[in-house]
């Protein structure tokens, strides 16, 4: 009798021993998840908050947070104004440059044009010349990068891809230049309106003026295996012209080198599209497009 009571006790004490363990292990995972969800909720949403200014959506960390979380909300958005505040500062330094250089260079342009027959006079406009393309471009480069720095500035791509083909058929009007485009509906530029028009019309206008009767352009984005990275933005035009040799497209990605100068135009476009796409930390390559002619493959970070 005493030994079957012992063992019943026994089995009963494990019996509630193995109850009260798993109640407790049961608790203690409502408690974990309770605490991974709502007390971690806070960086969660400056985790969303974050990436929405990242994108576009929004300029600063909004919203009340816990005392914990509170300073760093208030550190990141005092980041975020003083980036602007140095992007400003960049803007109104180079402006202030801009004006200062030009200015005496319309100058000497202007009292060396007086005595053409000179031709000290003759070398003078010459270099000056050179020299405000170089300023132009410097200070170009600079605006432009000042600008880069700029955290969430998101651009619709097909928008800017239709008006610019619309308006480069206008300009080419007289050549009965077709221009042709097919565009990624969901393409998204990582940078501003102002950078993607200036890339993307000068490699339309370069098209155009080289293109016998047609001008295609295709928009592509590229997707990163797994997502884990932004995707990538391909801009592609073509033109049905005689297109370059290997040695002729090397000539022409220099700054300011043109094959033909019956053509219009400075020749420092190609170059400042080169520029431009290096400082959004993309590319230019230029090959020979299906339909005959040059292709300009454009290489830029998407969204």
């Amino acid at each position: 009798g005493d030994a079957t009571e012992i063992e019943e006790e026994t089995w009963a004490f494990n019996t509630y021993l193995a109850v009260t363990f798993a109640a407790l292990t049961v608790g203690l995972l409502l408690t974990t998840i309770f605490q991974v969800r709502y007390g971690l909720a806070p960086l969660k949403r400056i985790s969303n908050s974050l990436a929405a200014i990242r994108s576009g959506q929004a300029d600063r960390l909004e919203g009340e947070f816990p005392e914990e979380i509170a300073p760093l909300a208030r550190e990141t958005n005092a980041l975020l104004d003083a980036n602007r505040a140095i992007v400003e500062r960049s803007r109104t330094h180079v402006g202030n440059l801009a004006h200062a250089i030009k200015t005496p260079l319309s100058v000497i342009v202007n009292e060396a044009g007086a005595n053409r027959d000179d031709p000290l006079a003759i070398k003078v406009l010459e270099q000056a010349d050179i020299m405000r393309d170089q300023v132009a471009h410097h200070l170009e480069r600079a605006r432009i990068a000042a600008r880069v720095t700029t955290i969430g500035t998101v651009t619709d791509v097909a928008p800017v891809i239709e008006a610019l083909g619309r308006t480069m058929e206008k300009i080419h009007r007289d050549r009965d230049i077709l221009i042709d485009a097919e565009v990624n509906a969901g393409a998204k530029f990582r940078g501003e309106k102002q950078d993607l028009e200036e890339m993307v019309g000068n490699l339309i206008d370069n098209a155009c003026k080289w293109a016998t009767q047609k001008v295609f352009i295709e928009v592509l984005l590229e997707l990163t295996p797994g997502g884990a990275l932004d995707p990538t933005l391909r801009i592609i035009v073509d033109d049905d012209g005689p297109g370059l040799s290997p040695a002729e497209r090397t000539q022409v990605a220099r700054r300011g080198q043109r094959l033909d100068e019956t053509k219009p135009g400075s020749g420092l476009g190609l170059s400042i599209v080169t520029d431009l796409a290096a400082l959004y930390g993309g590319s230019l390559t230029l090959g020979s497009a299906p339909i005959g002619g040059l292709r300009a493959e454009l290489v830029l970070p998407g969204i």
